[in-house]
């Protein structure tokens, strides 16, 4: 059982959204699906269905965030809904090491597979507006393989990356149904992410000489494209609405499509020489946001801001978990004593700290996160079996707390 003990409750912002939500779509009479296909008739018309009309969801005027959380010890999986404060057990993931999320579904990688949940909530961009949903959240089903180690997703296409360098490609329409199904699997993937974005899948395969290039394949797994750029030691990979960001020995790999609609490739070096040790292994950023964090060793932060193509290292010391949501918002970042701090990107300053958690164990601070959404940061405490929701803007005010009744080992956001 949780139990919100501070719940605000943003009236007037929801009433001010829905109203340009409607004026962004009010010239538009057409529908469309959950990827924000334009849908018609037999005849060819447009449908009477009102533009964003997805069936069996609701359509809201605000972002419906909400929080997959997993007992590590118990295997429970539970749903904390953060508009309405109620929780939902969505089944148990006994097995699970490790957890992603594409926005919508969340999933549980062990050494089976990786068992998916539908949290129930999503976005769909049009660029010049956000339609927000919401729906029954649900399990939907595993994809089997031999330990999952990356799941990534576009509005058409999910793959999961498996540790034997097999990868297998989903049709995301068919599991927004209920049911995952299997449209390619990949033998020949090098040990790394594959990321779909857009029509293809970035596939990271065997290059010249032993180097490793990114191949784009389409649904069924058929090389469309060989980009020319090489990504030496290729490790970690994100998706944000400009393309696909792979990190690289030499920097990162920003691939994306180009004016002709095929894919193309550019590196955003380092800069300058970086050590191993000091080089992101996995990146953390606001869903589909283009500033991504990751940990730079015990120096500090990575910041890359893809739009602008530059890395910045912010020296903040060895951190846990850290994260940012974009252009103009700190750095949130949680030290190993459980303190969390916000940080100015633009000149590395120390904004505001906040005592957050009590020491974490090794364990536990290893799975430690911090979300992060455009108005909020969230903070799992394992010992205490918390969760904390921070308004980082506000000198890390702790703007509401949510006891559990198991230990969040696990936890990702939805609805984004």
């Amino acid at each position: 059982m949780i139990r919100n003990r501070k719940m605000s409750a943003p009236a007037l912002a929801a009433a001010l959204l829905l109203g340009s939500v409607l004026a962004g779509c009010g010239e538009d009479a057409g529908s469309r699906d959950g990827r924000g296909t334009e849908k018609s008739t037999a005849n060819g018309k447009p449908s009477a269905k009102p533009h964003g009309y997805v069936e069996g969801a609701e359509e809201t005027a605000e972002q419906q965030s909400r929080l997959v959380v997993s007992d590590g010890e118990s295997g429970a999986v539970g749903l904390l809904d953060l508009i309405k404060g109620g929780t939902t057990r969505l089944g148990r993931a006994e097995k699970a090491v490790g957890w992603s999320t594409d926005g919508r579904f969340a999933y549980a990688n062990g050494p089976g597979g990786s068992e998916v949940f539908d949290s129930g909530a999503w976005m769909v961009d049009h660029g010049d507006h956000t339609h927000y949903y919401r729906a029954k959240a649900r399990a939907v089903g595993d994809v089997s393989g031999k330990r999952a180690e990356h799941v990534h997703s576009s509005p058409s296409l999910t793959a999961v990356t498996f540790a034997d360098g097999t990868a297998k490609l989903l049709d995301r329409a068919r599991m927004e149904k209920g049911r995952p199904h299997e449209t390619a699997t990949l033998h020949d993937a090098r040990r790394g992410p594959v990321v779909p974005y857009e029509e293809y899948a970035f596939v990271p395969v065997s290059g010249p000489g032993g180097s490793t290039v990114v191949a784009a394949r389409d649904a069924g797994g058929r090389t469309r494209a060989m980009l020319k750029e090489d990504c030496p030691q290729l490790r970690g990979a994100a998706v944000t609405r400009r393309g696909a960001v792979f990190g690289c020995a030499d920097g990162a790999l920003f691939v994306t499509s180009g004016k002709s609609g095929k894919p193309v490739a550019e590196k955003i070096p380092f800069g300058r020489k970086v050590d191993s040790g000091e080089r992101p292994r996995s990146f953390q950023h606001r869903s589909l946001g283009t500033t991504l964090t990751a940990k730079a060793g015990d120096r500090g932060v990575w910041v890359l801001d893809v739009t602008e193509r530059h890395w910045k290292l912010v020296k903040t010391g060895p951190v846990i978990a850290a994260n940012a949501a974009g252009e103009g918002a700190p750095l949130v970042a949680l030290d190993p004593s459980g303190t969390l701090k916000s940080y100015d990107i633009s000149d590395g300053e120390q904004i505001a700290r906040k005592e957050m958690v009590k020491k974490p164990s090794r364990e536990n601070a290893a799975r430690t996160v911090v979300e992060i959404d455009a108005n909020r940061a969230y903070v799992n405490d394992i010992r205490d079996r918390k969760i904390y929701e921070i308004d980082y803007n506000d000198d890390l005010r702790k703007a509401r707390s949510f006891s559990l009744d198991f230990a969040p080992t696990h936890m990702v956001e939805t609805g984004r």
